[in-house]
């Protein structure tokens, strides 16, 4: 039987000595397409990092940080636009900050990994929602085993929902 491979990427909570970092990222044009302003967007990720509802994350790669990962819990924020999905329902927000890492196939790789995690502890549907002009963010979550469940709109502009399900879990609306 051959021995199990360490899991490749490492996830762990966004500190304030990242911040320059995230700083970084988030004016690279390849993050700031996407996201609002770097600085309210920062000051979001701080706000973030004391909350119950939302899970800041680095992503790091061979101990080398390199992209910003946030997990959300729509049904732990008033009006969120997701809180129809099923309970227990968790949402993802990716970047990847290093420009030289875009295209590389990290973005689906490290979802599908955190993913698997989230599976083995119960989570029984993860979703995602990029904007529909974000094509190779859309093509990533399908390699990582997203599917298209609808659009919306919300306070957040428009977005295309997708989803991927635990096969293991019970989803219940």
């Amino acid at each position: 039987m051959p021995a199990k491979t360490a899991p490749r990427y490492r996830f762990r909570p966004v500190t304030e000595r990242d911040f320059p970092l995230l700083g970084r990222w988030l004016r690279e044009p390849h993050v700031a397409e996407w996201w609002d302003d770097a600085d309210e967007e920062l000051e979001a990720i701080r706000e973030h990092m004391d909350s119950i509802s939302v899970e800041p994350l680095i992503v790091e790669l061979d101990g080398k940080p390199i992209a910003y990962l946030q997990s959300y819990d729509p049904h732990l924020e008033d009006d969120h636009p997701y809180a129809d999905q099923p309970f227990g329902t968790l949402g993802l927000d990716l970047s990847i900050g290093e420009p030289e890492l875009v295209g590389q196939g990290h973005g689906s790789a490290l979802l599908a990994q955190f993913i698997e995690e989230l599976f083995a502890e119960g989570t029984p549907r993860v979703i995602i929602d990029p904007d529909q002009a974000n094509k190779r963010a859309i093509r990533a979550y399908e390699k990582a085993g997203f599917r298209p469940i609808g659009e919306r709109t919300s306070q957040y502009g428009h977005a295309l929902l997708m989803a991927r399900d635990n096969e293991e879990g019970e989803l219940s609306p």
